[in-house]
């Protein structure tokens, strides 16, 4: 994830959601060039032109010399069902798409979906069952290795969940402000302390004006 000082991700209407350097860019492609799937939130999706690839060819050859597949799996989180068929990701058949939702999601939609996306998985009635959904991933897909790119909601979501090993963490000397805007971790959140996720700092490296962190998950406060 990419951050403003303040820790948002977003302006307070969502207009403005790249802030990131050219250099924070590539440091999504070396991130995603490890990794067997790349998970998106559907709102993330929707909002503009984004594949979830692995880019550029050089980053392509290095996923080969990994012993991965070329094209990293596609998995997009949608538990209302708001993801419209219509949307870019959907246009680029590079490598397969799997849909997580719930069944808010009703059945006009889940057909809508069948029709554009490779594997539509229904896993929870009004939440999506994480474990369960990341369980499914591994066995039916082969997947190890997952990058988590976000919204903020999803992220709340999966840290909840105690299914976050390691969190790499851009900081943009932006301050956006706003009470509505987003940040890396939404959602219900935690109301006490000893209830939060707590996070080992790994390694930092200053680049710019930019500080590029990795953070180790030590524990959340509640049994998984």
């Amino acid at each position: 994830m990419a951050m403003t000082a303040d820790g948002k991700i977003a302006t307070a209407n969502g207009a403005v959601a790249s802030f990131g350097s050219a250099r924070d860019r590539a440091h999504l492609y070396e991130l995603r060039a490890t990794a067997d799937a790349v998970m998106c939130g559907a709102r993330t999706v929707a909002a503009g032109p984004i594949l979830l690839g692995p880019g550029p060819a050089k980053y392509r050859r290095l996923r080969v010399r990994r012993r991965l597949a070329e094209y990293n799996l596609r998995v997009i989180v949608s538990g209302t069902g708001s993801l419209p068929a219509s949307a870019a990701v959907f246009q680029k058949r590079f490598s397969p798409i799997v849909i997580l939702t719930t069944e808010r999601a009703g059945l006009a939609t889940l057909r809508r979906w069948a029709q554009v996306a490779d594997e539509v998985l229904v896993c929870g009635r009004r939440e999506i069952d994480f474990p369960r959904a990341l369980a499914w991933l591994r066995k039916r897909w082969q997947v190890r290795r997952l990058l988590c790119e976000g919204g903020g909601e999803l992220n709340g979501a999966l840290f909840a969940a105690g299914l976050v090993n390691e969190l790499h963490l851009t900081i943009c000397p932006w301050l956006l402000g706003g009470r509505r805007a987003l940040t890396i971790a939404d959602g219900v959140g935690v109301e006490r302390l000893a209830d939060a996720t707590q996070l080992e700092l790994k390694r930092r490296r200053r680049i710019g004006a930019e500080l590029f962190c990795v953070y180790k998950v030590r524990a959340a406060g509640h049994e998984t």
